[in-house]
């Protein structure tokens, strides 16, 4: 069995507040992505960036003072345009999550372990590589795989820099 994650592919990022030309044009190829893993029968789970209205007065609001994704607003939701159901959103404040690590781990144990793990979403230099590390320390025997199709960073060269970031610590870049 395989495992699909899904990383914030939330509105703010993809046309909202921190929204890019690259982030909408990946939407087609997340959609697809994730509907090919269903019908293979493997598992796909969303990662959620969620913050709240104190989100200026955090550490993070204060380098990047631009709010976004906060709980319950428009931004914060995950694209329409992407298949949501019958998965497992974890929501996370920071841009990478123990909680996804300890959660993707019970499942590795549960299905005697994932063939692979392949992230694809936004941002590929924040949230993306934070995840994919943590991933890849956690389960340092799991094929952990990133989609470059399926993925995109703030800029351009900051997606190129990451990549080739993730590929430097033995996570496989298709």
């Amino acid at each position: 069995m395989k495992l699909l994650i899904v990383v914030d592919m939330q509105n703010d990022f993809i046309d909202g507040a921190l929204g890019t030309p690259e982030a909408v044009a990946i939407v087609p190829a997340v959609a697809e992505k994730i509907a090919e893993y269903r019908q293979n029968g493997d598992t796909v789970i969303f990662t959620r960036d969620t913050h709240f209205d104190n989100y200026m007065s955090t550490q993070e609001g204060a380098n990047l003072p631009v709010p976004h994704c906060i709980k319950d607003t428009d931004g914060w939701n995950i694209s329409p345009a992407l298949d949501v159901d019958d998965s497992e959103i974890i929501d996370k404040p920071s841009f990478g999550s123990l909680e996804l690590a300890e959660f993707v781990c019970e499942m590795n144990s549960d299905v005697g372990g994932f063939e692979g793990i392949e992230l694809i979403g936004l941002c590929t230099d924040i949230c993306v590589i934070s995840n994919a590390m943590i991933l890849k320390a956690t389960l340092p025997e799991v094929k952990i795989t990133v989609d470059a199709s399926c993925c995109a960073g703030v800029t351009p060269e900051s997606h190129t820099n990451a990549l080739s970031a993730m590929k430097m610590c033995q996570i496989s870049v298709i």
